[in-house]
């Protein structure tokens, strides 16, 4: 069966899966963005249209990929996400995009570095709305919004840990961003949304692509994360190859944890931000989870 699946992969046209990055004129880096609208008949469709982003006018913020998590299947494909991470992120900085570090509540680790004194530094300024107050593990947090978005299409109310054959316990497992993530010069480094902000406004940032863990919690809720951006009203886009979720195959809706995932993605198109793949920036195919056996 695993020959097959390669001969599969190589009839596939070359044009689709290793496609040259695309720049459009004066510098700006085309993006095929993806997003689900409802049509005449009220029924969601999925539609994708280009878009030209200048890049030094755009920031990639990087969600907790930490060094460690309580949960060890979600651990292990952090670890899997850590390669293909590095290699947008190379690709983003060499077109002029700001690169953010938010591995959350771990960026103490940090202090003194060039990047964390970077945005610790980055001069204040206003946000249009007030950044959101709530209290969720220990930090500030957007939650749900019921009057843009529905409930999420998958149950993580056990945490969402699926992890084979044995019990993970929740506890606090993380130190500091995952070593194998690359910090260049240049790069910042917080998980506070204010200091997020004044690095935005210093750079003069339009556009902000979020990548990392986990979609149905960080990802949305952190005081950098999607939600905050879309209300701060920045352009907003997901990497939706560059992400995972928590989710348990056993809880609702019952399905294989990647197409939980891509339930999620779905739920983010429809009420939040659009999604692309990474192929956008780096012209390689889009990662894919070595656990993922959808053809």
């Amino acid at each position: 069966m695993k020959s097959r699946w390669w001969l599969l992969w190589m009839l596939v046209p070359l044009t689709g899966c290793f496609a040259v990055p695309r720049s459009g004129g004066g510098g700006g880096t085309e993006l095929q963005l993806r997003r689900q609208e409802r049509d005449g008949a009220g029924n969601w469709k999925t539609v994708t249209r280009t878009a030209q982003w200048d890049p030094r006018r755009t920031a990639v913020i990087v969600c907790d990929m930490w060094d460690d998590h309580w949960c060890q299947s979600a651990s292990a494909r952090v670890g899997e996400l850590v390669g293909p991470m590095n290699g947008f992120l190379a690709e983003a900085r060499s077109r002029g995009m700001l690169v953010i570090h938010a591995p959350s509540s771990v960026t103490g680790f940090y202090d003194g570095t060039p990047a964390r004194e970077m945005a610790r530094k980055a001069p204040f300024a206003a946000t249009p709305v007030p950044l959101a107050t709530a209290e969720r593990w220990g930090t500030r947090w957007c939650w749900p919004d019921p009057t843009r978005e529905s409930v999420l299409p998958i149950d993580d109310s056990d945490m969402g840990c699926s992890c084979s054959g044995t019990k993970c316990t929740v506890r606090e497992a993380w130190k500091r961003q995952h070593a194998g993530i690359v910090i260049q010069p240049g790069d910042a480094l917080t998980d506070d949304g204010q200091e997020t902000w004044n690095l935005l406004a210093q750079r003069g940032v339009d556009h902000v692509i979020l990548c990392g863990v986990h979609l149905n919690m960080c990802v949305l809720g952190r005081p950098f994360a999607i939600r905050q951006m879309v209300r701060l009203g920045k352009d907003v886009a997901l990497a939706r190859d560059l992400t995972d979720t928590m989710y348990n195959p056993e809880r609702p809706p019952g399905v294989d944890h990647f197409i939980g995932t891509d339930l999620v993605v779905s739920h983010v198109e429809r009420h939040w931000c659009p999604s692309f793949v990474s192929s956008d920036l780096t012209g390689r195919k889009p990662f894919r989870f070595a656990g993922d056996g959808r053809k």
